[in-house]
């Protein structure tokens, strides 16, 4: 073995390799052994498909928001929705801060790391409220529509029997929407954020197309531009013929609750309160409408439940995704709700049209009756797919929460057995359903009571969470990647202004809901309070049958899917990036190396194969591996700091009587460039990098592939480089060179209609191929060149037949990008056969690389080819400039 194939540093100094007497070669898994284990958290999506399932919960709001604040505060109903959707931003921010703390965030956890378990157990069950009445709320408001879309398709009037029977129909239409959902849910087909995104694409344009209607139709009809009132009118609540509105209870609505027959309510009627909205009592008028309008933030716990699934880098992706949702549903919904106020009659809106807004919008803009009718069409088909995509959050969120109370011991763990099936927690999804359909069934369909009950869910989780984040700023005042702004720093000491402005308007808000709310106060009250003994009287005889062990908190394991490869190989695992790293792991608290590994790796260009070694005893080599407890503490620990770095991995089990050779193995099977290991308590970093090295050349024979095997520890980085090692690119590195490249390519390509690109298939020459391909314009002719030099044979390979190999490659690969080139193999010097192919076949342009081994040993700035070129070109040469050079293969041991 010569230096030039074997070397080895490290970031303390070199590190001596000793040659062990290699031991006897080891047998490996064999087929069927290796376990390919699978998670729904091993993957991460971009901060647009993040912002995507996140308002397919959130923007479902516009289809029913401003019938429910209207039937409260009357006409000034669009000004609160925007200063709810405005303030929302602070909200959003609360929520960042968290997820930023704690990666499996949303408010069951926070608020028991902040304020214990008893509170925790009051605000998820007041959470399950919000989740519960979200899939009811949506299904009915989807069915209104259908109902809506169908009497004006009909022509059937304002007094047909439809209108009559909106609600039931609207009830039974949900039932069976849920119904649906249940059925998904129980067989674990989960909703994509590939669906999602197609659902927000169909949405923004049916907003646009919505929004520019009503533009024009406000531009036509000068009569319908006046603008919603500011003040609210918190007067009881009557019909357009002077009936009083009733609500479940049978009482009139009156949007002051319980305050209404006190002195406080009467002062805030119509009358009194006229001319004094700058006082005091006004304020609190002000506040009380404001509270009736907070349910257009519903949804904001979705940001919570989706943080995890966010790629790298994952906190700067989420504040995009973040951002994006504020300002989409700041725009929807504030302008829809404009534009209903202000283009439906009012004799419409608040009666036939109250749960079906933008279907009586679509009908009353400007246009022929077919063109209104085919606007209400779409808004009900886009409406149906949003509507739905929140009835399945609902029941996913629903189980999210009800599991992670389960781990806890909250529930007992009958709830968390699979589905003998489907493998689903199909118990937890049971008990939502069930509640869900009992609330449709008990609102006989009607929105603006669902509405009503629940803005009770969506405020006291909001208020819980941004308690627990205000107390630990002071309970855990370590920095944070995200602070909420406005802190104030006074002698050492940080004063949260910010967060402490958003949690007295919420709490001052959940509060005057209490007071205001009569139904979602009673039926809120009651579901928390329930939900809550329920929870306590578990726990207790859950922990009292496990004689106490549950009462220590109980260490949460992943749930993974297992299979086994017949073939451990690049297809097995769905590698599909050019660069590929091995990760051998043992422990879940010495992942060190692969934190470390993750924080170097592109994501776009690199793969991560996480193995462990189940280590069997001799002579059971046939024996299957099964997924065991310790497995499950590991792979949950990776799943963890995966999570956290928004990086996806691929994990393996490997059995093996031999984890060096087994190590050896997997990296050859995959093509890893790169092998990483942990610092081991038993052998010393030189002795793992041997032991592995002397494994990867057996084999790989005379000539092994380039590799590079590193031994990671907490101050120490030991490094073997075998035949050159691996040029794996960090993170950014490529897009910023391709970036560059692209810059200076766009300022040389004037007036070139014929392309001549010296080839020679290094990997210099064939990322230059892919960047100068997808840039050029598609008019531009490209003929790629490759010159056999006449000492480049080797012992019995045809350097001709090299080359012609080389450029097939390279055509195909030019295929695969959608382009088509000609190929041109020359012999001779590469300098003057470049320049000759250039005279004769009359080409504009020449391109060639810069730096880097054009030819073995040819890796200076200005080397001989290039020079001749350059000083003999007949045409413009177009050199790509790459910073480091790519290292060629050792010739003859050097």
């Amino acid at each position: 073995m010569s230096a030039g194939d074997l070397r080895s540093t490290a970031s303390e100094g070199p590190i001596t390799s000793t040659s062990p007497v290699a031991k006897s070669h080891r047998r490996g898994p064999t087929a069927g052994q290796v376990v390919v284990v699978t998670s729904v958290m091993f993957t991460f999506i971009s901060f647009w498909r993040t912002a995507a399932i996140v308002l397919c919960d959130l923007a479902s709001t516009v289809y029913y928001i401003e019938g429910i604040v209207e039937s409260q505060i009357g006409k000034a109903a669009p000004w609160f929705i925007l200063g709810v959707m405005l303030f929302s931003y602070g909200v959003r921010s609360v929520y960042i801060e968290s997820c930023a703390m704690f990666v499996r965030g949303g408010v069951y956890r926070i608020v028991k790391e902040a304020m214990g378990g008893t509170l925790a157990r009051i605000a998820v069950s007041a959470l399950l409220f919000d989740y519960i009445l979200t899939g009811p709320i949506s299904a009915v408001s989807g069915g209104q529509y259908i109902v809506g879309l169908l009497n004006d398709l009909f022509g059937l009037g304002p007094e047909s029997w439809l209108v009559a029977y909106t609600n039931p129909l609207s009830a039974v239409m949900a039932v069976g929407v849920i119904v649906y959902f249940w059925r998904v849910n129980i067989r674990g087909i989960h909703e994509s954020s590939d669906r999602a995104l197609k659902i927000m694409a169909a949405t923004t344009v049916i907003g646009v197309v919505m929004v520019a209607w009503c533009l024009v139709t406000l531009a036509v009809r000068p009569e319908k531009r006046a603008i919603p009132p500011l003040t609210p009118d918190l007067s009881k609540k009557v019909s357009p013929t002077g009936t009083p509105m009733l609500d479940p209870f049978g009482k009139q609505v009156d949007p002051l609750g319980f305050l209404g027959e006190t002195s406080l309510g009467e002062s805030l009627r119509p009358d009194p309160i006229s001319g004094n909205w700058l006082g005091l009592i006004g304020l609190v008028g002000i506040m009380i409408s404001f509270g009736h309008s907070i349910l257009a933030m519903s949804g904001e716990e979705t940001l919570a439940q989706v943080y995890r699934e966010v790629e790298s880098p994952k906190l700067k992706n989420f504040r995009r995704a973040a951002m994006v949702v504020f300002l989409y549903s700041m725009l929807l919904t504030s302008l829809i709700s404009f534009f209903a106020v202000m283009i439906i009659p009012d004799d419409q809106r608040v009666t036939r049209y109250a749960g079906n807004v933008i279907g009586g919008l679509a009908m009353n803009v400007v246009g022929p009756q077919w063109a209104r009718l085919t606007l209400n069409a779409m808004v009900v088909v886009v409406g149906s797919l949003i509507l739905s995509g929140a009835v399945n959050t609902a029941i996913v969120g629903s189980n999210g929460v009800l599991n992670r109370v389960s781990e806890d011991g909250v529930l007992p763990d009958w709830f968390l057995r699979p589905h003998p099936k489907y493998g689903t927690s199909s118990r937890l999804i049971n008990l939502v359903v069930i509640l869900q359909i009992i609330t449709t069934i008990a609102s006989q369909g009607d929105v603006l009571t669902l509405g009503e009950a629940y803005a009770f869910g969506v405020v006291w989780s909001f208020v819980f969470m941004t308690m627990s984040m205000l107390v630990l700023r002071f309970k855990r005042p370590e920095p944070r990647e995200f602070e909420v702004p406005l802190n104030i720093r006074v002698k050492g000491y940080e004063i949260p202004v910010g967060i402490g402005l958003v949690f007295v308007v919420l709490a001052v808000s959940a509060i005057f809901n209490l007071l205001t709310k009569e139904v979602a106060t009673i039926t809120g009250v009651l579901f928390t309070a329930g939900f809550f003994a329920v929870f306590w009287a578990s726990e207790h005889v859950h922990r009292r049958r496990r004689a106490g062990a549950a009462a220590e908190r109980r260490e949460h394991l992943e749930q993974f899917n297992e299979r086994r490869a017949d073939n451990l190989n690049v297809e097995s695992l769905s590698l599909t990036k050019p660069y590929r790293k091995l990760v051998a792991i043992r422990s879940p608290y010495n992942l060190g190396m692969l934190e470390r590994c993750l924080a170097e790796t592109d994501p776009d260009t690199t793969e991560v194969v996480v193995m462990t070694a189940s280590v069997l005893p001799q002579r059971s080599a046939d024996l299957e591996p099964q997924i065991t407890d310790q497995d499950r503490q590991l792979l949950t620990a990776v799943v963890n700091l995966a999570e956290h770095a928004g990086k996806p991995v691929k994990p393996v089990i490997v059995p093996t009587n031999e984890p060096f050779y087994a190590l050896a193995q997997t990296a050859r099977a995959i093509g890893a460039q790169e092998l990483v290991m942990g610092a081991s308590n038993k052998f010393r970093p030189e002795d793992q990098l041997d032991q592995v090295a002397l494994y990867w050349l057996n084999l790989g024979g005379a000539k092994p592939e380039p590799i590079s095997i590193r031994v990671l520890g907490k101050d120490r980085d030991a490094r073997l480089d075998i035949a050159g090692g691996s040029q794996i690119p960090r993170p950014g590195a490529i897009a910023a060179e391709t970036a560059r490249i692209l810059a200076e390519l766009r300022k040389s390509w004037h007036g070139v209609e014929r392309l001549l690109l010296a080839y020679d298939g290094s990997p210099l020459s064939s990322d230059f191929l892919e960047t100068v391909l997808s840039f050029l314009d598609p008019a531009i002719s490209v003929t790629l060149i490759d010159v056999v030099e006449p000492e480049a044979r080797e012992d019995g390979i045809d350097p001709v037949g090299k080359a012609q190999d080389l450029i097939e490659h390279a055509v195909e690969r030019a295929n695969e990008l959608g382009r088509s080139v000609h190929r041109l193999i020359a012999r001779g010097e590469a300098g003057p056969e470049i320049v000759r192919a250039a005279v004769e076949g009359k080409f504009d342009a020449i391109f060639m690389s810069l730096r880097g081994a054009y030819r073995r040993g040819d890796t200076t700035a200005f080397a001989s080819n290039t020079r001749y070129v350059l000083e003999n070109a007949p045409c413009r040469v177009i050199l790509g400039f790459a910073p480091k050079s790519i290292p060629s293969p050792p010739v003859n041991g050097e």
